[in-house]
């Protein structure tokens, strides 16, 4: 085992190494050669003659015939030791709770609606609370559809966030006003001309009251819904097959306040939430939702969207499947109150809607401790 060093006054033998003397050595103990290895400077010290033992006093040892060798290996060893010390710890694997991609504001597109997005890697599409659009993707508007509620089997006065899938838009519809939702409805348009094909029937059982966003799950065959209002409904995430089946609910956890929008991403939900107070230039937030559990969804903040100012309200979300970038519905410019629009901010005349687009790098590991 290490023993002290008795230091140069009592043990006159020693010879120093090339290197800068260091106040503080290991001691190692080779019979009767000791190796004092300084972890700081990579520093060592060789130590000839008889070995000190408690109080100092000399014990005997047996002899090495070859001493010099042995110097040499000890050396070695010493700079291995040192070099083992100094070299950097492993980065430590990211916690399940922290962002699990990065993100860096590209560009922004303005754009007609103000409720949600669709991307298809091919075109564009932007929902307005009565109006769908579709634009390349440079942002030329290239067709509309004024009147998307002809055909629904409910009548509807309200469109929110939107997703496409397989050719279609799909479309989560309801009667609105003054932050009651109710005649929720899964509506299915036709992505080439916006034209309504299909509704899906809602299942009342479910508790949802109010319908904000939609998304297609495409490894699963399946759509999930969110809801923006009541304190029950806005807790959930709700699933349905794509035959309109009712499947489940998850319960958030915690749970967003005010969610606009949903899409599905790499195994996981992601929801944009209205959560910060315009008044107060309070930025809105991503989120990520684990929905592998049967009933439970863990809820982690991915983004803190402060790059817009007085938005009103942040709107639907999707990936952009040719670049891999987000696109968030931000609108900016309008007070909203339960939902409604009621007049505007000082240096607005209207409200300005914008396509955000956010590059996503997956987060690296996080920097040891140190």
């Amino acid at each position: 085992m290490p023993e002290p060093d008795p230091g140069p006054a009592t043990n006159p033998a020693r010879r120093r190494g090339s290197f800068l003397a260091c106040e503080i050595f290991m001691t190692f103990r080779f019979g009767s050669t000791r190796l004092l290895v300084s972890p700081f400077r990579l520093n060592y010290t060789v130590v000839e003659g008889p070995l000190r033992g408690f109080m100092g006093k000399p014990r005997a040892a047996p002899q090495f015939a070859r001493r010099e060798r042995m110097k040499k290996l000890i050396a070695l060893a010493a700079l291995l030791l040192g070099a083992a010390l100094v070299l950097p710890q492993a980065p430590q694997a990211r916690p399940a709770h922290a962002p699990k991609y990065e993100y860096t504001l590209k560009s922004v597109m303005p754009v007609a609606g103000r409720q949600g997005v669709a991307c298809d890697g091919k075109y564009i599409y932007v929902s307005d609370s009565k109006k769908l659009f579709k634009y390349d993707m440079n942002g030329k508007l290239l067709k509309q559809n004024d009147n998307p509620f002809e055909g629904y089997a409910i009548p509807s006065n309200h469109i929110g966030d939107i997703d496409v899938y397989n050719g279609e838009l799909y479309i989560s519809a309801e009667n609105f006003m003054d932050g009651v939702g109710k005649d929720i409805q899964i509506a299915v348009h036709d992505a080439d001309t916006l034209k309504f094909k299909r509704t899906f029937k809602f299942e009342p059982k479910s508790g949802q009251l109010e319908v904000s966003g939609i998304t297609v799950d495409p490894v699963k065959g399946t759509v999930w819904m969110c809801s923006w209002v009541g304190e029950e409904s806005g807790r959930y995430l709700y699933e349905y097959d794509l035959d309109g089946k009712y499947l489940r609910k998850v319960h958030l956890q915690p749970v967003p306040q005010w969610v606009q929008g949903v899409f599905y991403y790499d195994g996981s939900l992601f929801v944009t939430a209205d959560d910060g107070t315009a008044d107060d230039n309070e930025p809105d937030h991503l989120y990520r939702v684990d929905v592998t559990s049967a009933t439970n969804a863990p809820v982690v903040l991915e983004k803190t969207f402060d790059e817009a100012i007085k938005q009103g309200e942040i709107e639907g979300l999707c990936v952009d499947p040719s670049s891999g970038d987000l696109l968030v519905h931000m609108n900016r410019g309008a007070r909203i109150v339960l939902g409604m629009g009621k007049g505007f901010y000082p240096g607005y005349d209207k409200e300005i809607h914008e396509l955000y687009r956010y590059s996503m790098q997956p987060a690296g590991p996080r920097a040891p401790r140190p």
